[in-house]
């Protein structure tokens, strides 16, 4: 069967190797598509693998000889996946590859506004600190974790890697999911989500985009946060209203916003989040430590050699 990988490059910009999915059949590897050359490049295949690039109704109808369509990561809302069903397409997703990565992300966020490590250490280079009478300063509110709540919005594998990183920190854990967990971690008490909002010292969003959650953290619920509380999202942008946000940080409603997506991405030059005071914007690289990545790359080819082999695995179609 012939593959055409039609965007590439974000999964592997050249430290790792194509070679196990290669090994599998004719492969083609484009870096990124355009969308008026997505019909093109995938017209000979029988197997595409996607990350961003869309394969909407349209697209797929006009692929007759396409099998199968392999999204290069856990989310595969860039696939219209009924469209696939119908026409008899798998699809498939990776999940779990990044659990530790993204969690890890969600405390490089948090560290970074309880210890300001970056400012402070730029400081001494400006030579501040060779200048100063005292042996020590701070431009910054130092904040300790231990005792602090974190709230964390889905309970899923990331949602429970983060808790565990919470109570190792010496933090109360507690958290909302729209599904019960008989078997949450112990450190993790289930509240509604008006209670999260309210109670948190620390929010991290970690649940998937969907048409009941889109934009959930809106003007209303930021009003009920804490004005010492930070928020983090490492999850999908939409789940939060931008301007909402952009306006409470810009009145001190809330400390600080620790952003991995955005509704948009790349943003566009207006996003109002990008000048919004205490807001640190990092562009979509929780996944992608070369660690994650390696695993992503693994499971791909996993599914592509599955398919092939006539038991497909991580359908999502």
């Amino acid at each position: 069967m012939r593959i055409v990988v039609l965007d590439g490059y974000t999964l592997n910009p050249g430290d790792l190797t194509w070679d196990g999915l290669k090994a599998l059949g004719p492969c083609e590897v484009h870096d990124r598509t355009p969308p008026e050359q997505m019909v093109e490049r995938a017209s000979r295949a029988q197997i595409v693998l996607t990350n961003k690039t869309v394969l909407s109704r349209a697209a797929i109808g006009q692929l007759p000889g396409l099998k199968y369509i392999g999204v290069l990561a856990t989310g595969y809302n860039v696939v219209d996946v009924e469209a696939a069903r119908q026409r008899g397409i798998c699809v498939t997703n990776v999940p779990a590859y990044g659990t530790a990565s993204v969690a890890q992300m969600v405390f490089a966020h948090l560290l970074h506004f309880a210890q300001h490590v970056s400012e402070h250490g730029q400081s001494v280079r400006d030579s501040r600190w060779s200048r100063s009478l005292d042996f020590c300063y701070w431009d910054y509110p130092l904040v300790e974790l231990a005792g602090l709540t974190m709230g964390i919005v889905g309970l899923g594998r990331i949602g429970r890697q983060t808790a565990k990183l919470a109570a190792t920190f010496g933090m109360k854990v507690i958290y909302f999911d729209v599904t019960a967990h008989p078997d949450a971690p112990s450190e993790a008490v289930a509240v509604d989500l008006d209670t999260l909002f309210r109670e948190s010292d620390v929010i991290s969003l970690h649940c998937p985009l969907t048409q009941d959650n889109k934009g959930f953290v809106n003007r209303q619920r930021l009003e009920m946060m804490k004005p010492t509380a930070f928020l983090i999202n490492t999850s999908r942008g939409p789940l939060i209203d931008e301007q909402a946000l952009a306006d409470a940080l810009n009145r001190g409603r809330i400390a600080s916003a620790g952003l991995d997506v955005l509704c948009e991405e790349p943003p566009r030059p207006d996003n109002p989040l990008l000048h919004a005071k205490n807001c640190t914007i990092t562009p979509h690289i929780a996944w992608a430590t070369k660690a994650a990545r390696q695993r992503l790359m693994d499971i791909a080819v996993s599914n592509v050699r599955a398919f092939i082999q006539g038991s497909p695995q991580n359908v999502v179609s």
